[in-house]
């Protein structure tokens, strides 16, 4: 991992015999929570379930669940996603996945779930976020929500999010993370550049004489989001592809503000956890709409939901960061080691590094097209398939296809499209690589820095069965077998 300052600091013994002892058994956070709202409309929901279970009398496969909706034109696009959105996530997520797989299959199937549904519609195969989609067809034609849906598994966040109402997370040490994205036209020019290559107008109202006011909206419509969940009624610019983030925190854990643009439109998030600093989650919540109202008033529905996740033998509320890191939306991971010398720390308790870190982030609207280039999202649950033969791979028998060797550590997911080892020697082939010491691969043929010269004829009737037969001569065979591996594989 990364440090912010760069310095080494030795970890006492005492240390590393309590992380060996951590390790036997993985200790979960413990979660606070409290929520606030005012309402102007009525049309601000939220969704807290904390203690869920994946297996039934399983403690250990618990999960919480944290979610807002802000409703527009109407509330019943913000009932109905709250009342369905995590039947339908559930029912999604394939069965028999233990802790670590359900946590990484998740964002990707978040995305690659709902892009599956929108391609075809009339599938009735729910997936990942297929209430997105679900709901832009079954609700008030005219209602629609924002949404921000956070799942807590452990230490891991993972968060969708379309619209404007936003989730920020302060880690222990002060640093903030933005974990949703703003999809107000105002805050992204891709996102109004993307609406009027569609053939879409974006622009703000015309007051008459030339005199423009208030946000920019997208038309026809009249809607200041370019993404959102329902609004039928507004036309295919706008969009419920969900910007989908999951971060990894310490042990020291963090708190985290969800809100409504009531609350974000007066108050930066900044302020609102300097506000709120010592307070517990239900205060804090209070006391941050409290804040906004203060600030402007009354002017829309104003909700805040406060999660204080902790290290359980610390249940009391987050105390001031000793100092203010940086802030920003992750691009690496991020830590941060003690000033204090090895024998300071054997003298006091030895705090472990503030470290944050980032497991998946996505949230682009054109993502199907890179989706089906790069990675088909039919095998997106084949979470350790190999992406040409999909054989199951096991740990340490595989390779990611952008790796140049065999890559012997852990495989992740999010590292795919995933090899085999016989598919990643037949790439590599393909390629022009030869392995030290190896002169002729079996069942390949001659290896040249411009390719197979040769090609083993049985090799070939096993990849390649259909193109075998009387009608097909060796040289075509060859010719053939060869620009399909290189189209498998994408070698030019």
């Amino acid at each position: 991992m990364l440090s912010k300052s760069g310095d080494h600091h030795s970890v006492p013994l005492s240390v590393l015999l309590k992380r060996e002892l951590a390790n036997e058994k993985t200790e979960r956070p413990e979660l606070l929570h409290g929520q606030a709202n005012q309402s102007k409309k009525g049309e601000d929901f939220t969704f807290v379930k904390t203690e869920c279970q994946r297996v039934l009398g399983d403690g250990v496969t618990t999960y919480s669940v944290f979610a807002l909706f802000d409703g527009h034109n109407g509330s019943a696009a913000a009932i109905y996603a709250k009342e369905n959105l995590l039947n339908n996530v559930l029912s999604a997520i394939p069965p028999d996945l233990n802790s670590d797989e359900w946590i990484l299959a998740l964002p990707r199937a978040m995305v690659g779930g709902l892009l599956k549904q929108i391609k075809n519609s009339r599938k009735k195969i729910l997936n990942i976020l297929d209430l997105f989609w679900h709901i832009f067809f079954s609700a008030a034609k005219t209602s629609g929500t924002t949404v921000t849906f956070v799942i807590i598994e452990g230490w891991v966040l993972t968060v969708a999010s379309v619209g404007d109402s936003r989730a920020v997370l302060e880690s222990a040490e002060g640093g903030i993370y933005y974990l949703s994205a703003d999809h107000r036209l105002d805050c992204s020019e891709e996102e109004r550049e993307r609406i009027t290559s569609c053939g879409g107008e974006v622009g703000r109202l015309n007051a008459g004489g030339g005199t423009e006011i208030g946000p920019l909206r997208c038309w026809p419509g009249g809607l200041c989001l370019s993404r959102s969940i329902g609004d039928m009624d507004v036309g295919e610019f706008i969009v419920s592809v969900p910007y989908v983030k999951q971060v990894k925190l310490s042990s020291n854990g963090g708190r985290l503000i969800i809100s409504s643009d009531g609350v974000w439109d007066a108050l930066s998030a900044e302020t609102a956890f300097e506000c709120s600093r010592g307070m517990a989650a239900d205060a804090a919540a209070s006391h941050i709409v409290k804040e906004a109202v203060q600030v402007k008033g009354l002017r829309d529905d104003t909700t805040c939901i406060v999660v204080d996740i902790q290290p359980p033998e610390k249940p009391e509320p987050l105390k001031p960061p000793p100092k203010k890191q940086g802030k920003g939306v992750f691009k690496s991971i991020f830590g941060k080691r003690s000033s204090e010398s090895s024998s300071q720390v054997d003298k006091e308790e030895y705090c472990e590094p503030d470290v944050v870190e980032e497991l998946f982030e996505e949230g682009s609207a054109s993502l199907s097209e890179r989706l089906d280039s790069k990675y088909p999202i039919c095998n997106m649950f084949k979470l350790f398939a190999c992406a040409v033969c999909q054989v199951e791979i096991k740990s340490g028998e595989g390779t990611s296809i952008h790796a140049g060797t065999v890559d012997s550590r852990k495989l992740r997911p999010w590292d795919g499209p995933l090899l085999c080892l016989s598919c990643h020697a037949k790439k590599e082939a393909m390629e022009g690589k030869r392995p030290s010491g190896v002169s002729r691969l079996a069942g390949y043929g001659r290896v040249s820095r411009r390719g197979i010269t040769t090609v083993d004829h049985t090799w070939m009737v096993v990849i390649f069965p259909k193109l075998t037969g009387p009608t097909y001569s060796y040289t075509l065979m060859w010719a053939r077998a060869q620009a399909c591996v290189r189209a498998d594989f994408g070698v030019n």
